[in-house]
């Protein structure tokens, strides 16, 4: 009897560049709430229950996956930012394509009376109907003979219908490829909205798994990050109050050396800052939605950029452009309306509001709140000009 084969397994093709960290990341996250929720899976009737994860190790996987979500929620605002873009390009060259192609076909009809009298009078039939109907006119006229029989204004047909034919193909051949970007673009937007929805989806599954008596634990262990954080940031405030008293001292002691008592002014962007902390103030308890700008609901970097729009400066779509923008500042010299970056991949922002305080857009399920500083690492700070 023939000995039968088991059939070989297919092989995924190889991924690469973005492909490749997407498909990590999320085999990751699955690999690791079947760890943390499902090891008792395959355990054999008479063997001892392995122990129950922690739910120290649920949350930190949770932290985890919203910051992954965070980071994808970036990636897709900068490719949905690139699309838009694209697509306003492709729109305008679609409209002077069809603005040359008119052009053209002037400059068609025009020659075409010219072939059809031509033709009338029996001088040129043969000749204007081959230059009409030609891929490339100038071949024909590149004959001394034709050339020697045209009129002025039978010169400047040829030349108009040739200067159309050439602008046209030009247009159409932007157009090909700001179409072909586009195409790429909205390819990117879709790979990125699918990544945030597994993170979200993933950390979610994660937490309806939990007990009645983890999620009261893990409740407990949130709020007491929260006031380790907001103890932290009380610390931070009376440092920078500190810093600032001393640098004000220094200033009126340098004043009183040289041309009298003198008091430090405000930062040149304190109205502005004004108006967009009271714009992000009004926007408290909105939801947080990722890739959304308002006026509903925001992503972090869309409440940032709408609550600074409001003040007449205009900031990039995603953190990683906003970071970019302005003056960097230390965390012991923050003002109010200085945009605080947190994590090493820059994938967080939030509005300082001053006393170690800040207005931010947290993660899916949340609203817009205050919250610390200090309940994030910080990447950096900066202060819109």
């Amino acid at each position: 009897m023939a000995s039968h084969r088991k059939p070989r397994s297919r092989i995924p093709a190889p991924l690469t560049g973005h492909g490749r960290r997407t498909a990590v990341g999320f085999t990751t996250a699955a690999l690791a709430s079947v760890t943390l929720l499902s090891q008792t899976a395959n355990a054999a009737p008479g063997d001892p229950k392995p122990a129950a994860p922690s739910i120290e190790k649920v949350k930190e996987k949770v932290d985890t996956l919203y910051h992954q979500a965070e980071s994808a929620t970036q990636r897709y605002n900068a490719a949905k930012e690139q699309a838009d873009q694209q697509r306003g390009k492709v729109d305008k060259l679609l409209d002077s394509v069809a603005e040359r192609t008119e052009k053209l076909n002037e400059a068609r009809r025009t020659l075409g009376a010219y072939a059809a009298a031509q033709y009338r009078d029996g001088g040129m039939a043969r000749s204007a109907a081959t230059l009409l109907f030609s891929n490339d006119p100038q071949d024909v006229f590149d004959q001394s003979h034709l050339i020697d029989r045209l009129t002025g204004r039978q010169k400047q047909a040829v030349d108009d219908f040739q200067k159309q034919q050439a602008s046209a193909a030009k247009e159409r051949g932007k157009a090909s490829e700001s179409l072909a970007s586009l195409t790429a673009s909205q390819k990117q937007l879709k790979t990125q909205k699918k990544t945030v929805q597994d993170k979200l989806t993933e950390a979610r599954r994660l937490l309806a798994n939990l007990t009645a008596k983890e999620k009261a634990r893990l409740a407990a262990i949130e709020k007491k990050k929260a006031e380790e954080a907001r103890r932290k940031a009380a610390a931070l405030a009376e440092k920078q109050r500190q810093e600032a008293a001393r640098k004000k001292q220094q200033e009126q002691q340098n004043g009183d050396s040289s041309s009298g008592s003198t008091t430090p002014s405000a930062p040149a962007n304190s109205s502005k800052a004004a108006q967009a902390i009271a714009f992000a103030k009004s926007q408290l308890g909105k939801p947080y939605v990722w890739g959304a700008t308002g006026p509903s609901s925001f992503d972090c970097s869309g409440l940032t950029q709408a609550a600074w729009k409001t003040a007449g400066i205009s900031l990039p779509r995603t953190t990683w452009d906003q970071v970019k923008v302005g003056t960097r500042v230390s965390t012991s010299e923050l003002q109010p309306g200085d945009l605080v970056f947190f994590y090493d991949d820059i994938s967080h922002v939030g509005l300082y509001i001053g006393d170690g305080m800040m207005i931010h857009a947290p993660k899916p399920g949340d609203v817009v709140k205050k919250a610390p500083i200090t309940e994030m690492p910080i990447y950096g700070s900066v202060r819109p000009a």
